[in-house]
């Protein structure tokens, strides 16, 4: 067990690179269930939900080769269609091994998965959605069973807009006999990138990017490569790091299409936002404006940036309100950062931060993967010296965050809890 210590104070400058997405990298990998022969992807992070989902991966009779960021698989031999509970259950993603695998085997058999305690994240869509592709489905022993004959194609609404249901939809339909068509989709890059993988692998998807996408399913696919596209949260994170430590920080790889709301609102903050050739310029601001932020489905304020940002809401003047609607326990963090003096109200889902004061050091507990993050984040504008504890969460999702953070000047270093 380890945590991160860190003095705050430093104010922090300098480029920084941003990462492969890790919740681009997760389905792509997975759609490699889909071919026979090698698929190359690259710009793949080193993080530990990519090591889980490799090791998913071979456990269903893949073969994984990881040489830096490049990640090849060949699921020629793919000779299982069980996803255990000692592998799903500490990411809620490998849930998308279910549709591949009905595609491909007709049949699944997956453990309900796990994650981040943020909320219930129901995965009763994905297996609606399924139902209408001519799967049966049942749950057993903490398991989901699936199979099916053949999938059909259908008109799949989803109630609520679901990422993984999306993506899991899309994957099975891209094999299954006629055309599929997902109505109220999410629209997110992530899903936008794994339409655009399974195309050159043979699929035929349109209006990825949009709320109706089509999938006319084909007989077989064929092995291709990718570039996975940069992690717009992790951009996002840094990008505020530049606001709480009134720092001039240039966030390069990123992709400025991505980020628009978190440039909306940060510029509303007063913080300010220069698009250079290779990235993002954002020189943050003595005096920082009171934002109020709803978070909401992609292109809306991203749920996975409401703890960071919330950070920045406590160093401003006055009083913000951020409604989180995605997730109904995504204020976990909110008891930590009390604990460093942030004066926060919560009301249902629903806080009110009365910023203009000062955050101070304590020891904290991070409690999931965008906790960990606001947390440093906190640290680092913190006077004195914070211990965050509990920061396997924080390496689900950020490649290196503290050699980052410290190569821009932060003080701060992982030690044992």
């Amino acid at each position: 067990m380890e945590k991160i210590v860190i003095e705050g104070g430093s104010r922090l400058e300098g480029t920084v690179a941003i990462s492969g997405a890790k919740n681009a990298a997760l389905p792509i990998l997975v759609s490699a269930l889909l071919t026979e022969g090698w698929n190359t992807f690259d710009n793949v992070p080193d993080l530990k939900d990519i090591r889980t989902i490799k090791r998913l991966l071979i456990d269903l009779g893949g073969k994984v080769e990881t040489s830096g960021s490049v990640v090849k698989v060949d699921a020629s031999g793919l000779n299982s269609y069980e996803a255990p509970y000692d592998l799903v259950r500490t990411m809620r993603a490998s849930v998308l091994v279910l549709g591949p695998l009905l595609a491909r085997l007709g049949r699944a058999r997956v453990s309900l998965p796990g994650g981040c305690a943020i909320g219930a994240r129901p995965i009763n869509l994905h297996l609606k959605g399924l139902e209408e592709l001519g799967a049966q489905i049942s749950l057993e022993h903490g398991y989901i069973e699936a199979q099916a004959r053949s999938l059909k194609g259908a008109v799949v609404y989803f109630d609520i807009v679901t990422v993984t249901g999306t993506e899991n939809l899309i994957m099975a339909a891209a094999l299954a006999e006629g055309v599929t068509t997902l109505r109220n989709a999410a629209r997110e890059p992530e899903v936008v990138a794994l339409a655009e993988t399974l195309n050159r692998m043979g699929a035929q998807i349109t209006g990825a990017g949009t709320p109706v996408i089509t999938i006319k399913g084909v007989e077989a696919l064929k092995p291709t490569s990718f570039s996975i596209i940069p992690d717009r949260i992790e951009a996002g994170t840094f990008m505020v790091a530049a606001g709480v430590t009134r720092g001039n920080i240039k966030v390069v790889g990123c992709e400025p299409s991505h980020l628009g709301a978190m440039i909306n609102k940060l510029q509303q903050a007063g913080i300010r936002v220069d698009q250079e050739a290779d990235g993002l310029r954002i020189v943050g601001t003595e005096m920082i404006s009171s934002v109020d932020v709803k978070t909401l489905p992609y292109p809306g304020f991203p749920t996975d940036m409401q703890a960071q940002f919330m950070v920045l809401m406590c160093l401003a003047n006055g009083l913000s309100v951020i409604s989180e609607t995605i997730f109904e326990n995504r204020f976990i963090h909110v008891s930590e950062l009390k604990r460093m003096g942030a004066d926060i109200a919560i009301s249902g889902n629903t806080a009110v931060v009365r910023g203009g004061g000062r955050l101070t050091a304590a020891p904290v507990m991070a409690t999931d993967l965008r906790a960990s993050a606001s947390l440093i984040l906190a640290g680092l504008a913190a006077e004195g010296t914070t211990e965050v504890s509990r920061v396997y969460h924080i390496d689900r999702g950020y490649e290196s965050i503290e050699k980052k953070l410290a190569q821009l000047g932060g003080h701060l270093w992982r030690a044992p809890a």
